[in-house]
């Protein structure tokens, strides 16, 4: 390790108020020097690598350090020690090549990043083409508008339960998130339902209209949601109610039939006739209420015969 020795005090004795090409010069004898024997040296050796290479990058100009990362960060055998100090370096132009590229950074290097850097550091993270869902709480928890955008736009980054929910409820006041998160293949139904329940209308077809294979789980999603929109008026509705206890009554006297059905179309009476039908059909409300309002009469002349109408 004689050699180290050397070289470091060559780098921290030299004047570098001239030129960087001697700091250079030491850092790629260094690198050559470790890849030679990488495999083979101890804990202790490691770290002082970590020390020679952390005091090299710190006495070179960005505009150099800035070179250096975009090269090490497509180098699959580059020196561990060196790409972490790259990594955790302050100016993002030298970090985020390395963050978002390099593969020899450990999860661990990447979650304690997260933990503790810049939201350019973060953004540079969610660029990473696979994430795991510990590191994606991370940035969703800490990350800013853009951070969790990226995340969600990045197919290769998987999203824990809490991730999901997170999202979704910041989605409510970023309809481009809510997009991205809508357009995800991997998005639960559960969270997918939810999603469509607080961004807007607008949001919701676009979500179709990016992805035809999630158009057939958007439409029953709205459906379930509108279900549910319409179950909460319906119980407040008072005609409801009044339409209810009516029908009740007619059906414990066994004169729900037909004509009464007929009787209540011919009122214009919605509440009544609705009701009247999902009893007689033996069919859930929602689906009477949307064979009636569609305009193609197919649907009602099926409940209606499953009623027992001529």
């Amino acid at each position: 390790m004689t050699l180290i020795y050397s070289l470091l005090s060559e780098v921290q004795n030299g004047d570098f108020s001239k030129s960087t090409k001697r700091q250079v010069r030491a850092l790629v004898r260094i690198t050559d020097l470790f890849a030679a024997g990488s495999g083979s040296y101890s804990r202790d050796q490691i770290d002082l690598f970590d020390n020679v290479f952390k005091a090299l990058v710190e006495v070179i100009e960005l505009k150099t350090r800035a070179k250096l990362a975009r090269h090490i960060a497509q180098s699959s055998d580059a020196p561990a020690a060196l790409v972490r100090v790259l990594a955790f370096d302050d100016e993002i132009a030298v970090a985020g090549p390395v963050l978002s590229q390099s593969n020899v950074l450990s999860d661990d290097d990447i979650a304690l990043s997260a933990r503790s850097q810049s939201q350019g550091h973060l953004y540079a993270i969610a660029q990473r083409p696979v994430l795991g869902e510990a590191i994606t709480d991370i940035l969703i928890e800490r990350g800013e508008c853009q951070v969790v955008r990226a995340v969600a736009k990045n197919a290769g980054a998987r999203i824990s339960e809490h991730g999901f929910r997170d999202l979704i409820l910041r989605a409510g006041d970023d309809s481009e998130l809510g997009l991205f998160i809508g357009s995800r293949r991997d998005i639960p139904r559960h969270h997918f339902v939810r999603l469509l329940e607080i961004v807007s209308a607008e949001v919701c077809n676009k979500i179709v209209a990016a992805n035809s294979q999630v158009s057939g789980a958007a439409r029953a999603a709205v459906t379930e949601v509108i279900d549910e929109i319409n179950d909460g008026v319906r119980n407040a509705s008072s005609d409801h109610a009044k339409a209810r206890t009516k029908v009740r009554r007619l059906k414990y006297w066994k004169e729900l039939g037909e004509a009464k059905v007929h009787a209540a179309a011919r009122a214009q009476d919605f509440e009544q006739t609705i009701l009247a039908l999902s009893i007689l059909a033996r069919c859930p409300i929602e689906v009477v209420e949307r064979a009636v309002l569609l305009e193609n009469p197919g649907a009602v002349q099926i409940v209606g015969k499953a009623a027992g109408c001529t």
